[in-house]
């Protein structure tokens, strides 16, 4: 795994030793996505540079350094990624007379395009990727990144220079860039809890969209985009060729495809681990990694002392039942608190999902081991995992069986009881409430429970779902757009099926902004390669073919992954509540990081920094810190964002 960057000056007077000096710099910023190696590339007469940064995964010889020209010298390239099926191509291109002087995939990626062209020799790479290529002859610039969005690639225009990197901290380090703060962006970050592609938090700087190749052309630097996969065609194709076989019979070729995934995501030249969780998804992959290695694998899991977000027990018990090697750590109040000040340049844009202190956490004792831990990200938006879609799969068609006068009304008659009222109800109760069904802030719930029901249509859920709601009106300035992911709800009415909608939505927004997204800078900040099997495109599109039936069951989701993994781990070894990678932020804020907090969220800094409403954000902040509401997930979000800002100022 590694770092790219560049920059295609339109008119520039640098020298080929400032270039070398300015493209170095850049790169030095993301050494912690490669600190193996280094290297540049500068094209004086064009104005062009390319650097890169290498963690050394495949070919750890320097016959794997970059940039790379290919064989002919008509290709430059910068790199990203793995392409897992790059032997196969390999032996291809040795029979139509390739030759190799390496054993890289890089090489394998040069060779391909220069044989077959750019678009086809992309729709034949299997893998997580983002690359930059130059092509001398035809004198244009091409980015590409993979089909389901793993690798991050930003680009776009600044001071009449065109900037790509791996991620934005590289971009600080021109010159000529000039950072300016887009507030659609951060007006959908309030609500999502992050920046949806293909927008950042810099006004003219984007994220390249899954399964796109972007090309620049000299001399009238024309832009063109070209889709090389298409997940909406995929899925559609999918949905419309689903199987009508047995269970049995599907659960074969899934085991198939899986084991195939896995065992590509194997191959390398340094120790491979995986995250254990305990879960479905994680154990799903674990099981099948031990099933096709004679040797124990290496596992890994993290655990906290609060009870509540301790899942290392569950971790333990598979790990032990499938024989691997696992280690576990379990992490103090202190430590954990101790990643915060790192997240802001771990992230390099607001990012509010707290499983990223975890997640980093996990990521560097696996590095303390190995090189590359294959994880279960993507189990959950394929195989029908979230709550949303269990809730809406299962409940929404009951409620909506209700007059939608007879919700409003129920609705506006329950929230017009004071959350304090609704918690000391709960309290005479809870007695007799069953330990497994009891939940925290009930009134709260309460109210957002209310607020649901009178939703018309399962879009308006979806959309309700996603948003943090309590973030309205939080912001200083007006007339922005609510939330830049809006017009992806188009696609709702080509589904047939609301579920599926929200399966796909999740699939090409929450998946590579949220998940991916924090499990890319996490382990690249620990130096630490993640693979995904799950993500593999052939695994995706087989998975969209399984009637949705066969994923929620009974109130219960990923049900056909269940069955499959329960042929290797006993049920009920697995068998609980679905719990989120977290860590008891709604506690840290009362007391640890409360100094924190309160230096971040002063009336007077937000008044000057301009962006957030100070009257409301102490509001809530009073709410949370009284205990009268759960304000954990706006405040995080609040204070991620004063965070960042507050290391930007401190690095420009």
């Amino acid at each position: 795994m590694c770092g790219i960057v560049g920059f295609w000056q339109k008119h520039h007077s640098n020298g080929i030793d400032d270039m070398h000096h300015i493209i170095q710099n850049m790169a030095k910023a993301l050494f912690h996505r490669g600190p193996d190696d280094k290297g540049s590339w500068v094209d004086e007469e064009m104005g062009l540079a390319f650097g890169h940064t290498r963690l050394s995964i495949l070919d750890i010889s320097k016959q794997g350094h970059q940039p790379m020209e290919s064989h002919n010298s008509k290709y430059v390239i910068v790199y990203n990624g793995e392409i897992y099926n790059f032997l196969e191509l390999r032996n291809v291109l040795k029979k139509r007379g390739c030759r190799f002087k390496g054993s890289s995939d890089t090489e394998v990626i040069l060779a391909a395009i220069n044989e077959w062209g750019l678009v086809k020799a992309v729709q034949s790479f299997d893998g997580m990727f983002s690359f930059a290529l130059w092509d001398k002859a035809e004198k244009s610039l091409h980015l590409c990144r993979d089909r389901i969005g793993e690798k991050p690639l930003y680009y776009g225009w600044n001071q009449n220079t065109f900037f790509f990197s791996s991620e934005l901290k590289a971009l600080r380090k021109h010159p000529l860039f000039n950072p300016t703060i887009d507030l659609d962006a951060l007006n959908s970050y309030v609500r999502l809890n992050y920046i949806p592609t293909p927008h950042s938090i810099y006004k003219s700087i984007h994220k390249l969209e899954p399964g796109t190749i972007f090309s620049l052309s000299w001399p009238k630097f024309e832009s063109n985009t070209i889709i090389y996969w298409s997940a909406y065609d995929a899925v559609n194709e999918s949905l419309n060729s689903q199987f009508r076989s047995s269970e049995n019979e599907i659960m074969e070729l899934l085991d198939d495809a899986l084991r195939h995934s896995v065992k590509s995501r194997l191959v390398s030249d340094v120790p491979v681990g995986a995250f254990l969780s305990g879960g479905i998804d994680s154990s799903t992959i674990v099981a099948l990694m031990q099933a096709q290695n004679s040797i124990p694998i290496k596992t890994f899991s993290v655990g906290f002392f609060e009870e509540d977000y301790n899942e290392a027990e569950y971790a333990r018990k598979v790990a032990l039942h499938l024989g691997t090697d696992h280690t576990e750590i379990f992490v103090t109040e202190k430590e954990a608190m101790d990643v915060i000040p790192r997240l802001p340049k771990l992230y390099d844009e607001p990012f509010a999902d707290s499983s990223q202190i975890p997640t980093f956490l996990i990521s560097q004792l696996a590095h303390s081991i190995v090189t590359v831990s294959l994880s279960g990200d993507g189990g959950d938006e394929i195989f029908g995992g979230y709550n949303r879609h269990i809730w809406n799969h299962s409940y929404w068609d009951k409620i909506t069986r209700w007059p939608i006068s007879v919700r409003r009304f129920i609705s506006k008659m329950g929230k017009s009881l004071p959350i304090s009222l609704l918690d000391n109800i709960y309290k005479m109760i809870e007695s007799v409430i069953p330990t497994e069904l009891q939940i925290s802030y009930p009134g709260d719930k309460i109210h957002k429970l209310l607020s649901v029901l009178i939703l018309e249509n399962s879009s308006q859920l979806y959309e309700r779902l996603i948003n943090e709601t309590s973030a309205i009106n939080l912001l200083q300035f007006e007339g922005y757009n609510s939330s830049l992911i809006k017009n992806k709800l188009d696609v709702w009415s080509h589904f047939s099926n609301s579920t599926d909608a929200m399966m796909y939505l999740d699939l090409i927004t929450y998946l590579p902004d949220d998940i991916l997204a924090k499990v890319d800078r996490a382990s690249m900040g620990a130096s630490l390669e993640s693979r995904a099997p799950f993500l593999d495109h052939k695994v995706v599109e087989l998975a969209w073919k399984i009637p949705l039936e066969m994923k929620i069951r009974n109130g219960q989701g990923k049900w056909i992954l269940r069955k499959l993994l329960y042929n290797y781990v006993p049920k009920e070894l697995l068998d609980r509540p679905k719990t989120g990678f977290g860590v008891p932020i709604e506690k840290w804020l009362k007391t640890s990081l409360r100094g924190w907090a309160e230096s971040l969220i002063g009336e007077s800094q937000l008044l000057s920094d301009g962006f957030f409403n100070p009257n409301i954000v102490r509001k809530m902040w009073d709410e949370h810190l009284n205990g009268t509401r759960n304000r954990q997930h706006v405040m995080w979000n609040i204070l991620m964002f004063q965070s960042w800002l507050e290391n930007q100022r401190s690095t420009l």
